[in-house]
């Protein structure tokens, strides 16, 4: 057989192989090791210019003008017949005919003038060089079986403009939606999944064009709050509300120390003023540091300025005030009286919750006490403003005169001065309290009672003789009292009848009378009369003395 694609034998190619019967080609392409001889004759010209490799489409092979060609067995060189193909200076043909093994042999193509590698010479059996090897070669042809998809552009991720196309973000995706119905077969360049993949590429890179724009978006907004923020920080007026408020009250509880930022943090968060820098500039322009520890009745909504004057004004204030030497039925009425309680009502949570309020260990330590908590409701001022409760006001109370007695080591004290515990130190500091009227005759004061209490003395046998204890337990502050009526009274608290120190205080010693009764005189003292009834208190050492001084105050009075 002498046509193309058939060899010498009768039998064709077989049928696996992946060229048989393939005119996907689109026309015949000569394959090296299968092309015919032409038995040493010339090869006629193409009537027209060789075309490129890749205008192979008539579908067909080639004719060469219909000219039949003999075949040799002898192997001949084209070039030395003197004919060349084609074009002079054209390679010849090496080897034609069949090399006796059966196999036909390599003729290979003429040149062709697109073809850069076309002039150079091969010869049948040489080593071929792979013109398809290299990194910028494009790949050899193959059937449409084995070809592989075509590797999609890279897509950018930025705008190419309105000349290259909208990005798919921005133009709704429109190019593809077209391709929807678009059948996919065996030759889709595409290959499996083209079109799903640039989708997908296509939201992640319009997903990230919104992150970035959120993200910008977020941060510049960010950094114009924050420095509106400094600026009214640094530079702005402090919110502040107008007015005098609203008709709504609050109670506010100041405590003691409390500066300007404190009482405007306080205020701040009760809703009586807008800002505490605001309440601290109106503090500092004005008396604000005048302003006393205790309770206020303020009004919300005010403005700075308003709540300050308020605050120093009496009349705002709801505080019950501790006087030292007060007695605890009169701080009872005052607490009910502040917090509008029926009368007798905190003195009944005096009487039962005693143990809760923070006495401390040595109170309470005389079975005879009246009021467990007699001397120790400590002198001052404190919050009591309706909603309270009484037991917080008086816990307070109590609070404060145990960190004021735990200042002083009692205990020693009490053994120093021969007393039996705290409670006889504090017993002592409040009598002091409620006779003396100076500092100088508390100290005084403190040692009569001391010198009395001695087992040596024989004037008063130990009796110490003081009205105030016997007024305390009537609940009466008389200084004309008879002594039928004394000396036939036999309360322990009534030191005319009763030996030593009462059972408990007989009322709120202050700090300067308790450091009297800690730190008392040692020049003999013995008596003491108000010979003026009121402020003028003397003192004697001796008996007679002590009637001279009882005379000048009978004078006084007018007995």
């Amino acid at each position: 057989m002498t046509e193309y694609g058939r060899g010498p034998g009768s039998e064709p190619w077989h049928p696996e192989d992946p060229l048989y019967g393939d005119v996907g080609w689109e026309g015949q392409q000569g394959h090296t090791g299968h092309q015919p001889a032409y038995g040493g004759q010339s090869q006629h010209q193409y009537p027209q210019q060789q075309q490129e490799y890749g205008d192979w489409n008539s579908g067909g092979p080639q004719p060469y003008d219909q000219q039949q060609y003999q075949p040799s067995y002898d192997q001949q060189q084209y070039a030395g017949q003197g004919q060349q193909y084609g074009q002079p200076n054209q390679q010849a043909y090496n080897e034609g005919g069949w090399d006796g093994t059966g196999t036909h042999a390599h003729i290979p193509y003429a040149a062709d003038p697109g073809d850069p590698y076309g002039q150079q010479a091969a010869a049948y059996g040489a080593e071929q060089p792979d013109f398809y090897g290299t990194p910028d070669a494009y790949p050899p042809p193959e059937p449409p079986a084995r070809r592989r998809a075509e590797p999609e552009a890279e897509q950018p991720d930025w705008d190419p403009g309105p000349d290259q196309g909208e990005h798919a973000f921005f133009a709704g995706g429109g190019a593809d939606d077209e391709d929807d119905d678009e059948p996919e077969g065996r030759g889709d360049r595409r290959g499996r999944g083209g079109k799903g993949a640039k989708k997908e590429k296509k939201s992640r890179n319009g997903c990230a064009c919104l992150v970035v724009l959120l993200v910008f978006g977020g941060g510049l907004g960010g950094i114009t709050y924050f420095g509106y923020q400094f600026y009214q920080n640094r530079y702005g007026a402090a919110p502040d509300y107008a007015g005098a408020g609203n008709s709504q009250t609050v109670s506010i509880e100041i405590p003691k120390g409390a500066g300007g930022v404190e009482i405007g943090r306080r205020l701040k968060d009760a809703g009586v003023v807008k800002s505490v820098d605001a309440f601290v500039s109106a503090f500092t322009s004005s008396d604000g540091d005048k302003i006393q520890a205790g309770a206020y009745i303020l009004k919300k909504e005010m403005s700075a300025e308003n709540a300050v004057e308020m605050m120093l004004d009496p009349k705002s204030q709801a505080n019950v005030v501790v006087t030292p030497g007060q007695r605890n039925i009169s701080v009872y009425k005052a607490i009910d009286t502040k917090l509008g309680l029926t009368a007798g009502t905190t003195r009944g949570v005096a009487e039962k919750d005693f143990k809760t309020l923070g006495l401390p260990d040595w109170a309470n330590a005389d079975g005879d006490i009246k009021d467990p908590l007699e001397g120790f409701l400590f002198p001052g001022t404190y919050p009591a403003a309706k909603g309270m409760k009484p037991a917080s006001v008086l816990k307070e109370m109590v609070g404060a005169a145990d960190a004021a007695y735990g200042k002083f080591d009692l205990d020693a004290k009490a053994k120093a001065l021969n007393l039996e515990d705290p409670l006889q130190v504090i017993t002592v500091a409040s009598m002091v309290q409620a006779e003396g009227k100076t500092h100088d005759d508390f100290r005084k004061m403190a040692e009569v009672i001391y010198n009395r209490l001695k087992p040596t003395n024989t004037q008063t046998n130990q009796l110490l003789q003081f009205d105030s204890t016997f007024n305390y337990l009537k609940n009466e502050s008389n200084i004309h009292i008879s002594e039928s009526e004394i000396n036939k009274n036999q309360d322990p608290y009534n030191t005319y009848t009763q030996k030593g120190l009462p059972p408990g205080p007989i009322g709120s010693p202050g700090s300067e009378a308790l450091a009297a009764a800690l730190n008392p005189t040692s020049e003999g003292w013995l008596y003491f009369v108000a010979t003026d009834g009121e402020n003028n208190t003397e003192f004697a050492k001796t008996y007679a003395e002590f009637e001279k001084l009882k005379d000048k105050f009978n004078e006084s009075a007018g007995n």
